[in-house]
C-alpha cells in the first residue's frame, strides 16, 4: 500500500535535497488561496490565454489571476526579504523602481504632466501565455473610487481610458490591449496608486521605450 503521509505544502516544486523540515519564515501565515497555489505541482497549472484574461477581467474577476505556483513561492521569498531590507515593498517601489522621492505630489491633473506617470513590468506577473505582457502604470494622483461601490468613478475610468487609448492601443490593436484596477483586497501595494495593462504580443521595441528598457525582479537573479 502507498503511504499516507500528507506532504508538507512547503516541499512541492523544490529539490529534495533543498526541503526543510520546518516551514520556511516567508511561507508562515499564508492565506488559504497561497497555502493552495503553492501546495500544488507547476505541472498541473495551465498558463492563462489571452482568450482568458480578456474574459476574467470583462467579468471583473480579478481574483482568478493566480501566479504559477513556483513563482508564488519565489515572490513570497522576495517580499519577505524586501520588508527586512527596506522596511516595506511599498518604500522598496517608491525608492528603487520609481525612484519617487517623499512627499508623492503630483505637478497637474491626472495624466497631464508625464513625471506624474511611470509605466514598468508587474515584477511578478501571473501565469500568462508567454506572448502576454503584464505592465504596470505607476501615478503620483488618486484613481479616484466611488465610496459607495469602491469602483472607479466615470471620470477617472474615462481618463485612465484615454490614456490607455493614447498610449498603448496607438501600437497596437484594441483587441491586443486591456486594463484594469484590482480590487483593495486584492491589491498587494496600498501606499501608491497603480493600474494594470496587459498587451497581447506587442513589439518588443515598443515595450523596451514606454518602460525605459525596464526589466522585472523576477527575471533578476536571486538576492
Amino acid at each position: 500500500m502507498g503511504s499516507l503521509a500528507t506532504v508538507p505544502y512547503w516541499h512541492y516544486n523544490v529539490p529534495v535535497d533543498q526541503r526543510t523540515a520546518e516551514c520556511p519564515p516567508f511561507l508562515l501565515h499564508l492565506n488559504d488561496k497561497d497555502r493552495r497555489i503553492i501546495g500544488s505541482p507547476d505541472a498541473a497549472y495551465t498558463l492563462l490565454t489571452w482568450e482568458r484574461v480578456c474574459a476574467i477581467v470583462a467579468a471583473n474577476r480579478l481574483d482568478l489571476f493566480q501566479r504559477i505556483p513556483s513563482d508564488l513561492r519565489r515572490y513570497k521569498a522576495f517580499t519577505h526579504a524586501l520588508a527586512k531590507r527596506h522596511g516595506s515593498v511599498a518604500d522598496f517601489i517608491l525608492k528603487e523602481r520609481l525612484r519617487w522621492p517623499g512627499p508623492i505630489k503630483p505637478r497637474g491633473r491626472p495624466f497631464q504632466c508625464p513625471d506624474d506617470v511611470k509605466i514598468i513590468y508587474n515584477d511578478w506577473p501571473y501565469g500568462l501565455d508567454k506572448r502576454i505582457v503584464h505592465l504596470v502604470v505607476w501615478t503620483k494622483f488618486e484613481l479616484c473610487e466611488d465610496q459607495a461601490t469602491g469602483d472607479l468613478t466615470d471620470t477617472a475610468r474615462a481618463e485612465i481610458d484615454a490614456f490607455v487609448a493614447t498610449t498603448f492601443r496607438s501600437g497596437l490593436q484594441s483587441s491586443q490591449v486591456m486594463w484594469f484596477k484590482n480590487w483593495s483586497a486584492l491589491k498587494s501595494i496600498h501606499a501608491v496608486e497603480h493600474f494594470h495593462v496587459m498587451m497581447f504580443d506587442p513589439d518588443p521595441d515598443f515595450i523596451r521605450d514606454i518602460t525605459d528598457s525596464d526589466v522585472p525582479q523576477c527575471e533578476k537573479p536571486d538576492l
